[in-house]
């Protein structure tokens, strides 16, 4: 997705999976522009035409990270991640609060929003909620504000079924599903 780190996997162990990998904010928001693409990369300011991801794949990733309901343990109810149109979004905060993103996608556009220290000193108490995702909602909102974001139409592939939270953890509700993948209980 042309993420290059500086060091091996081996370096970083599993907490690459995490983030712990250090990247450009423009490599970050080029790799979500490859989900927002349907799973099409191209290099910054080319069309995409490498696929990376299945549409399939990109479409549950973006229905994901656009469930405003999933975020409000979390953020509350009228987060700033809460747009009044369509929006797929994700905040990120190094582990010792130097600084913190939000990198979302409408149907449009996709941006991405970094807050930090140029130092590399610490902002506590700022979080990517608290700290990226104010711009970044105000500049979504500017883009969008005489333009539509409609939510994109979900491949022909895809299953959508209804899945259920073992111990009441989160209501019923029904899910999107590569094919063979479906799955009617979530436990613990």
């Amino acid at each position: 997705w042309g993420l290059a780190l500086p060091e091996g996997g081996d370096y970083y162990g599993y907490s690459l999976a995490l983030g712990s990998g250090e990247v450009t904010l423009l490599a970050l928001a080029n790799a979500y522009r490859a989900l927002a693409n349907g799973g099409g990369y191209g290099a910054v300011g080319a069309p995409p035409g490498e696929r990376v991801l299945d549409a399939g794949t990109a479409f549950i990733i973006g229905d994901i990270l656009s469930d405003a309901n999933a975020r409000t343990k979390t953020y509350g109810t009228d987060s700033l991640l809460t747009t009044p149109f369509w929006t797929a979004v994700k905040t990120g905060t190094s582990k010792d609060m130097r600084d913190n993103w939000v990198v979302g996608w409408s149907a449009r556009y996709t941006v991405g929003v970094w807050v930090g220290n140029a130092s590399g000193a610490p902002m506590w108490d700022v979080s990517g909620i608290s700290g990226a995702a104010p711009i970044w909602a105000r500049l979504m909102g500017h883009l969008h504000r005489a333009l539509s974001s409609p939510a994109p139409q979900p491949p022909a592939e895809l299953v959508q079924a209804a899945v259920r939270f073992g111990e009441q953890l989160e209501a019923p509700r029904r899910e999107w599903f590569l094919p063979g993948t479906e799955q009617a209980l979530f436990a613990l």
